[in-house]
């Protein structure tokens, strides 16, 4: 087995990955909330015994089970929390959190089951009946208690909501959002575009982002430095590329040479 074809062809399955995830990236740049991804390589050295054996991995991807195959492995997904910045829009409905926190959404599916999640995004408007929502119509929690309920106005009357999350109403308080937030964000997955959710291990903890109304974050991607990644990892993949033409050309000239000495 010619160990450097198979060098090359894990590098080219890496370099595809991050191509798919920067152009993930760049089509939502324009999302409100939306937080960048990435992903992380492993190479050779530090997966040479992590498993022994092990029939998890798809056949096309690099296993992990000795120097017979060495090359780069795809290491994880990640996201980047990092904020995006606040653009004014002078819209009631529009808020934005500035620090850490998530709104948080009673979520609904197709099927019509219910869960919890957690957004950056308050792009938000009013239904007929008053209930805030996301422009997807799920129901913006607030508190109530030491529970949650569905934040409900007066659709007449003016909103105004200050920094602390209290939502007024002719100067009388009539909701208060839940701003959720968790002490590692490694238990996070994403949903969709810019929902979130967490799983096994997630722990809450007290928000300190403060409300800004008339205010929506934008997404944290940078356009410009998306481009130049995705350059690089074009150049990189047509690299491992010439390595595979190479070993071809020297194959098959082995291959004539071998023939004539026969």
């Amino acid at each position: 087995m010619l160990k450097g074809l198979y060098t090359a062809y894990t590098g080219m399955i890496q370099e595809q990955q991050r191509m798919d995830t920067l152009a993930n990236n760049l089509a939502n740049a324009d999302t409100a909330g939306f937080k960048k991804e990435g992903l992380t390589s492993q190479s050779f050295d530090t997966v040479l015994v992590d498993k022994i054996k092990d029939g998890s991995d798809p056949y096309q991807y690099a296993r992990r089970i000795g120097p017979a195959n060495p090359g780069v492995k795809i290491g994880e997904s990640y996201t980047d929390f990092t904020q995006g910045s606040l653009q004014v829009t002078d819209v009631a409905m529009d808020f934005a959190i500035g620090g850490k926190g998530f709104f948080t959404i009673d979520y609904t599916n197709k099927g019509g089951e219910g869960s919890t999640f957690y957004t950056r995004d308050g792009n938000f408007q009013l239904t007929e009946d008053g209930y805030l929502v996301t422009t997807d119509g799920d129901f913006v929690l607030g508190k109530k208690g030491n529970g949650t309920e569905k934040i409900k106005l007066d659709p007449t009357k003016n909103v105004v909501a200050d920094k602390q999350g209290y939502i007024f109403q002719d100067g009388k308080q009539v909701a208060q959002f839940m701003i959720t937030d968790f002490e590692d964000y490694n238990y996070l997955e994403h949903y969709g575009e810019n929902f979130y959710y967490p799983v096994d291990g997630a722990k809450e903890t007290n928000a300190d982002g403060q409300i800004f109304q008339g205010y929506l974050e934008t997404s944290n991607v940078q356009v410009v430095a998306e481009m130049v990644q995705m350059i690089a990892v074009s150049r990189q993949y047509e690299a491992n590329q010439k390595v595979i033409q190479t070993y071809d050309t020297s194959l098959q000239t082995a291959t004539q040479l071998g023939r004539i000495q026969g």
